[in-house]
């Protein structure tokens, strides 16, 4: 994962990654301290172990943080902070903006392939070409991965909600575009952001890397 930095830096962007094994794994502050001390042992590490994650992407763009509490189940930085956390399999990956930047945030880590029977949860019937033998032909992870980053940055906490029904991914359509994919909001097409998808081991990870302009 630390391999990938320069993708996300060239958008802009900081990259974090920090595993639940690693050592000293504890709360930043008495706010983190709380929300880890409901949580399971699993879910806790998995929690701290993104907290760190994002201090590593913000500090990568050159911004400090202490603790990072939580409203309901959304981290909540200072003011001048944003980052992006995702987990899977016990790593933790977060992206985080540069100062002065308004980049939209989305990301997500897969580490395990999806079975080719999940695209009917994840896609509508005009993107099904996608799974197809042509060129580019994208996995069902990759298409995932891809609208969850995005869905992340369209619907997410200091982003712009879009209008029409928002209550799956079936309600994003993706579409090749440049290196990547541009996802949309069906009820608002030109509400797009750009996402790339890159392999990491058996699994993937999308961030997103823009928005998108009106769809051609």
């Amino acid at each position: 994962m630390t391999a990938l930095r320069p993708l996300p830096a060239a958008a802009g962007l900081g990259l974090g990654v920090a595993a639940v094994f690693e050592p000293g794994l504890e709360p930043a502050g008495p706010a983190e301290a709380a929300a880890a001390a409901s949580m399971p042992p699993k879910r806790r590490l998995e929690f701290l172990a993104g907290r760190r994650a994002a201090r590593r992407a913000l500090r990568a763009v050159g911004l400090e943080c202490g603790e990072i509490p939580r409203s309901g189940r959304l981290p909540v930085f200072p003011p001048g902070r944003a980052a992006s956390i995702s987990h899977s399999a016990g790593i933790a990956v977060a992206v985080a903006r540069a100062p002065g930047r308004d980049l939209p945030l989305g990301r997500d880590l897969e580490r395990c392939p999806l079975p080719r029977g999940a695209a009917r949860l994840v896609l509508g019937a005009d993107e099904e070409a996608l799974l197809g033998a042509g060129a580019p032909a994208w996995s069902v992870t990759e298409l995932f991965s891809a609208k969850e980053a995005a869905w992340k940055a369209l619907v997410g906490p200091d982003r712009e909600r879009p209008a029409g029904p928002m209550g799956s991914l079936r309600d994003l359509r993706a579409r090749p575009g440049g290196d990547g994919l541009r996802v949309c909001a069906r009820a608002e097409p030109a509400h797009a952001v750009r996402v790339r998808v890159v392999r990491v081991g058996a699994g993937v990870f999308g961030h997103v890397v823009g928005r998108a302009g009106a769809p051609g």
